[in-house]
């Protein structure tokens, strides 16, 4: 293994079987698109990642899997997006009515709207979520 500069962590869902299924998939190569609401970014006082950003994927067990780079970041309202992004994700999604029922529901969960400290939280056509793609640069583990 290489000697590596410190990367910032790309984290896909909390820790557990969710993140667990979503690196496998980007490591068999069927995830390479992810979505996440612009309201956690805000909420965390972080900048958007730019195109061109290397991250290191993170596991459940907080090991560095593979180095990713961000090929593509749009803001986009949740209504607006497309099948092409749905099918990217990997996750076994077959239209964008299925890809957005999954994600309202780790949306609406009690650990996202913890992060969000927000209670209430609900998503709709008009929220704006960032829509990342990316590729794997480096296998690491």
């Amino acid at each position: 293994m290489e000697n590596h500069e410190p990367l910032k962590p790309f984290l896909l869902a909390f820790p557990g079987p969710l993140r667990d299924r979503l690196v496998a998939a980007v490591l068999s190569g069927e995830k390479v698109s992810t979505s996440g609401l612009l309201a956690e970014y805000e909420a965390e006082r972080e900048e958007l990642p730019p195109v061109g950003e290397r991250s290191a994927l993170i596991d459940s067990d907080g090991r560095e899997v593979a180095v990713v780079e961000l090929t593509e970041v749009r803001v986009l309202p949740l209504g607006s997006v497309g099948l092409q992004h749905a099918l990217d994700e990997g996750e076994g999604y077959a239209s964008v009515a299925e890809w957005r029922a999954g994600h309202e529901e780790f949306w609406h969960s009690e650990e996202m709207r913890d992060a969000l400290d927000d209670p209430q939280f609900t998503v709709d056509d008009d929220t704006m979520i960032v829509a990342e793609r990316f590729r794997v640069v480096e296998r690491l583990a």
